[in-house]
């Protein structure tokens, strides 16, 4: 008998300070990555799937990502750019 599965894992990416597209309120929101592993006796062996959104930690609305605007997102909160809020004009961004 083999016993094999999926088994998913969300990580936290980056907190970034952005304005919320759903309620337009300038607002943290949680860069998330979610990866989903294939498991073969319950030993994750190599990632199915990876998927990436934020989160509005005011509103909970949440928007898909692409791993290229995902990854360009963590690099400027790494860089400290990541504020738009203080640094960069307001535009909120479409959900």
């Amino acid at each position: 008998m083999i016993i094999f599965g999926t088994k998913g894992y969300l990580y936290q990416l980056a907190m970034l300070t952005l304005v919320c597209g759903s309620c337009g309120n300038p607002s943290a929101h949680a860069l998330r990555k979610h990866v989903t592993k294939f498991t073969l006796f319950f030993v994750p062996l190599f990632p199915v799937s990876v998927k990436y959104s934020t989160q509005c930690t005011f509103c909970g609305a949440q928007r898909r990502l692409g791993a290229a605007e995902a990854e360009q997102l963590q690099a400027g909160a790494a860089g400290g750019q990541g504020n738009p809020v203080q640094g960069r004009p307001q535009q909120p961004y479409q959900s």
